[in-house]
């Protein structure tokens, strides 16, 4: 992650160890991707979501011919994603990997 970039890349190295009889790296400081390539680990990756648009207080937009309004909103339109954020990303990561699949097979045609 982000903490490995301030890291020299001694203390950053990851190698492979053998544990309980499974291979595996000995920190997944790599996040289980190693050059593009799952490397066996767990996928790890940091998250960030937006805050919502709507805002209670005015603020000032354009009307439909373009000249400065005042806009003021009444109530919160816009959905809670958290109770959904866990199926939200696993779907992403698992689009984005699906993807990267078909882009690998479609190279060996």
């Amino acid at each position: 992650g982000f903490e490995g970039a301030k890291m020299q890349g001694s203390e950053h190295n990851d190698p492979f160890i053998c544990e309980d009889g499974q291979i595996k790296t000995q920190s997944n400081y790599s996040g289980g991707i190693q050059g593009g390539i799952s490397n066996g680990m767990p996928l790890d990756f940091s998250v960030a979501f937006k805050p919502v648009a709507t805002l209670l207080q005015p603020q000032m937009s354009i009307d439909e011919t373009g000249n400065p309004q005042p806009l003021q909103m009444k109530g919160r339109h816009d959905p809670c994603v958290l109770p959904r954020a866990v199926p939200i990303v696993e779907a992403m990561a698992a689009l984005v990997l699906c993807d990267h699949l078909l882009r690998h097979r479609s190279s060996r045609l």
